[in-house]
């Protein structure tokens, strides 16, 4: 099963992660609510892999006020099946729900997305609008895309969607660039080893912990490991 994770966007502050598989199996997405930059400042992040997000992605509310209880909730069946019927139709479009957890979405699951909303006689339904993202994006380009997708979907009766939530990035496996970053930091550990000369060597502690990140720019992200390098004298305790 593959896993993924994602972050709302804030000022280039903040990001989303997510997993896919090449089989399309089902994905999970764990939701993230900050940029994964860690406060303990002895593990800054010092070496760091850019990485351009492979997704951009948002929540959107898909609401409907039909006053007759049945046939309001039909016109909200019926427009969700537009919406993956039309995300069916655009290849770089895909649809998802969750909260902490995302999960692909799919005809089978109308009925459990669908809830009263607080005002009366109104009832609505939250899912996650995704689209791929180029080496030749810009984020307007791609929030674009989902706008039209929106825009695009037919509505049954009285539904609206509506996209008032914040737009995410996602970045597929980033586990997959664990041994390009533990080359690096290899790499910049010897380097600082060297500066102190023959009888010095490095240390660096924590290549057990998992993949984290920061926003550098609209689409691009900077993975690291939080590590701590020691410089130490050959064969000290």
């Amino acid at each position: 099963m593959s896993r993924s994770v994602m972050v709302p966007i804030a000022a280039w502050a903040l990001f989303c992660i997510t997993v896919a598989s090449s089989a399309q199996e089902q994905v999970e997405t764990v939701v993230v609510t900050g940029s994964r930059l860690r406060e303990d400042a002895e593990y800054n992040p010092h070496v760091t892999v850019p990485a351009r997000a492979d997704h951009l992605v948002t929540k959107v509310r898909v609401v409907c006020d039909t006053r007759d209880p049945e046939r309001r909730k039909e016109e909200l069946r019926q427009t969700l099946r537009n919406m993956i019927a039309e995300a069916g139709r655009v290849k770089s479009i895909s649809l998802g729900v969750g909260d902490d957890v995302l999960v692909p979405f799919s005809s089978d699951m109308l009925d459990k997305v669908i809830e009263p909303d607080a005002k009366p006689e109104t009832s609505d339904a939250y899912i996650v609008v995704r689209t791929e993202l180029s080496k030749e994006d810009s984020f307007d380009g791609a929030t674009g895309r989902i706008k039209k997708f929106i825009a695009e979907t037919a509505k049954a009766g009285r539904t609206e969607i509506l996209n008032d939530k914040s737009f995410n990035l996602g970045i597929m496996i980033p586990e997959r660039y664990r041994a390009k970053l533990i080359a690096k930091i290899a790499a910049d550990a010897k380097e600082t080893a060297a500066q102190f000369g023959p009888n010095f060597e490095a240390c660096a502690e924590g290549m057990q912990h998992t993949i984290e990140w920061y926003q550098t720019g609209p689409l691009d992200l900077a993975l690291y490991l939080p590590y701590k390098l020691t410089i130490t004298p050959r064969g000290a305790p």
